[in-house]
């Protein structure tokens, strides 16, 4: 164990670059968001001031939401998005609830106050081409150097992914869902 910690210790010192990442959670597995929310909770903890911009969920009462709310002016909460087309029945007011959260997304990173913010769910209005991709991969790669971001959503397209300083796939092995279990408060909300 003296060698490994040794080794262990030489690689963390060799480590000399700050900067804001942009990470991704994709993949068809549970816990893409509440990861997301994981980080922005361990940002307040430091009493850094934090965002989240959902994309597609509409107004949901969230646990998450509940509490985060509770932080006062570390964390501003942004539900942006009206729920999936297949519910609203209208894509065109889709995209035009998708361009309003984005343009509120870019205000944000703009501000020098916040520390991280949260775009959720906008790997879903990228995959159904609701916002410009290439527009959207600028924009971020382009963002202050000291801000996180952290995307969220099933199926990252690949030049997203290419220009993200890390990407977790989050894979399903088993869902409760699929065997009848309905979403719970708690648990999925």
């Amino acid at each position: 164990m003296e060698k490994r910690k040794a080794v262990q210790d030489a690689e963390v010192a060799s480590k000399k670059i700050e900067k804001g990442l942009l990470i991704v959670h994709t993949g068809p597995g549970k816990g893409k968001s509440t990861a997301a929310f994981g980080l922005l909770l361990r940002m307040v903890g430091y009493e850094r001031k934090t965002a989240v911009v959902q994309f597609i969920k509409g107004a949901w009462d969230t646990g998450e939401r509940r509490v985060l709310e509770k932080f006062g002016d570390l964390v501003q909460w942004h539900t942006m998005g009206e729920g999936f087309t297949w519910e609203t029945q209208d894509k065109e007011r889709d995209i035009a609830a998708c361009v309003a959260a984005w343009d509120k997304a870019k205000a944000l990173m703009a501000d020098p106050e916040l520390a991280l913010i949260v775009l959720d769910e906008l790997n879903i209005a990228l995959r159904y081409e609701y916002l410009s991709l290439s527009d959207v991969v600028t924009e971020l790669s382009n963002r202050r150097s000291d801000l996180h971001v952290v995307v969220t959503g099933r199926n990252a397209k690949s030049e997203l992914i290419e220009a993200a300083d890390l990407v977790t796939e989050m894979t399903k092995i088993k869902h409760h869902f699929a065997d009848g279990v309905k979403a719970q408060e708690g648990i999925e909300f």
